[in-house]
C-alpha cells in the first residue's frame, strides 16, 4: 500500500481536504468503546457511511441494541463484540488493537479516563517508547492553512521529555495528513529566552533538539509567541528571522491550560472547524465528546484513517 502523503498534489489547507484524502483511503477497521448512547453509536455508523471507518461495536450487547433501536439505527452490518461493562470494553479494544484486528479506537459513551487507563495500562495497553499527546486539527477562517495544536488534553504539565515525545507525535500527524515538512512553533509568552520562564528555555532546547535530529520531520522553532507564530505583520515587526515564524503550521503550547484555552478560543471566538485524535500509541484514538456535532466526529475519524495507514508504514517505537 502506499503511504497516504504520497497521493498528496498540495497541502491541506481545509478540514474538506482532510476528509476529501480519506475519501480515497481504505476504512480503517475501528473499535468502538461501549457505544452506548445515541449521540456516539450515531456519530460511528456515519463515519461507516462515509466510508471512514468500519465499526467494531464493543460493548454491552443489550445496551447498544436498546439505544440502536431507540434511534432508529442499523447495527446488522457491523460486528458486535459483547462485554460486560465499559471497564471491559476498554480492555478488549485495545487487546483487538494489540492483535492486529483494529487499526484505530474510537471513544464512545464511557469516560476518557476510563479508556485511556486501559490503554497506557503497562501489561495489556497499547503503550509505545513515547508518551501519548491529543493533537486538534483546525480549520480557522482567513488563516490559509491547517493548524494544529498540542497538547491541549492529556499530559497536564509537560517536562522537557514529554515536550519531545508531544512535539514528535505532532510532526508525526501533520505529515500524515499531507503536511510534508510541517513547521512547529514553540510557544511562550515570549520570543526570547529567559532564564526565569521555563517554556522559553524548553522551547530553545527543542528548537536544538530538531537541528541536531533528536527529533526529526519538521521544523522547529521557539520560544514564539502566539502572534509571532501566526502574524506575519508580527513578525516583520519585531524583525524576527525564522523559517517558522509567522507561517506556523503546528502550535505546541507549554502546558494543558494553555493548549486547552488556545482550542477553545479557536472554536468559540474564532468559529474555528476542528478534528482531534490521540497519537503516540499503537493506534489512533478518537476521542469523541458529548459536545462534538457529527461534522468534527467525521472530520476526526478521517485523520485517524490518515494518521493508521501512516503508522502502518512508519509505527512509533
Amino acid at each position: 500500500m502506499s503511504d497516504p502523503v504520497d497521493d498528496i498534489l498540495s497541502p491541506p489547507r481545509c478540514i474538506a481536504d482532510i476528509l476529501a484524502l480519506a475519501a480515497n483511503r481504505p476504512s480503517v477497521r475501528c473499535a468502538v468503546v461501549h457505544p452506548c448512547d445515541a449521540a456516539s453509536l450515531g456519530g460511528a455508523l456515519a463515519a461507516a457511511d462515509s466510508g471512514l471507518i468500519d465499526p467494531v461495536l464493543v460493548g454491552p450487547e443489550a445496551k447498544i441494541r436498546t439505544v440502536a433501536d431507540a434511534a432508529g439505527l442499523d447495527i446488522s452490518p457491523f460486528e458486535l463484540v459483547p462485554v460486560e461493562h465499559s471497564h471491559a470494553a476498554a480492555d478488549e479494544a485495545c487487546r483487538l488493537a494489540r492483535d492486529g484486528k483494529v487499526g484505530a479506537i474510537m471513544k464512545g459513551s464511557l469516560h476518557t479516563d476510563e479508556l485511556l487507563g486501559a490503554v497506557v495500562d503497562r501489561d495489556n495497553g497499547l503503550r509505545t517508547d513515547r508518551r501519548m499527546s491529543h493533537v486538534f486539527i483546525f480549520e480557522v477562517p482567513d488563516y490559509p492553512r491547517l493548524l494544529l495544536v498540542s497538547d491541549a488534553a492529556i499530559i497536564i504539565a509537560p517536562d522537557l521529555a514529554a515536550k519531545r515525545d508531544i512535539v514528535q507525535n505532532a510532526i508525526d500527524c501533520a505529515i500524515a495528513l499531507g503536511i510534508l515538512m510541517p513547521r512547529v512553533a514553540v510557544l511562550a509568552a515570549v520570543e526570547t529566552v529567559h532564564p526565569a520562564m521555563v517554556a522559553t528555555t524548553d522551547a530553545a532546547s527543542l528548537a536544538k533538539m530538531a537541528h541536531r535530529g533528536q527529533i526529526v520531520g519538521g521544523l522547529v522553532d521557539g520560544p514564539l509567541a502566539f502572534d509571532n507564530a501566526i502574524s506575519p505583520a508580527a513578525v516583520a515587526t519585531k524583525h524576527i528571522v525564522s523559517e517558522v515564524a509567522g507561517c506556523a503550521d503546528v502550535l505546541i503550547a507549554p502546558d494543558i491550560e494553555a493548549g486547552n484555552m488556545i482550542a477553545k478560543q479557536l472554536t468559540y471566538f474564532s468559529e474555528a472547524l476542528s478534528a482531534g485524535i490521540v497519537v503516540g500509541a499503537r493506534v489512533p484514538i478518537i476521542l469523541t465528546s458529548r459536545a462534538d456535532d457529527t461534522p468534527t466526529r467525521l472530520a476526526s475519524c478521517a485523520a485517524a484513517l490518515l494518521v493508521a495507514a501512516h503508522q502502518r508504514l512508519k509505527p512509533p517505537r
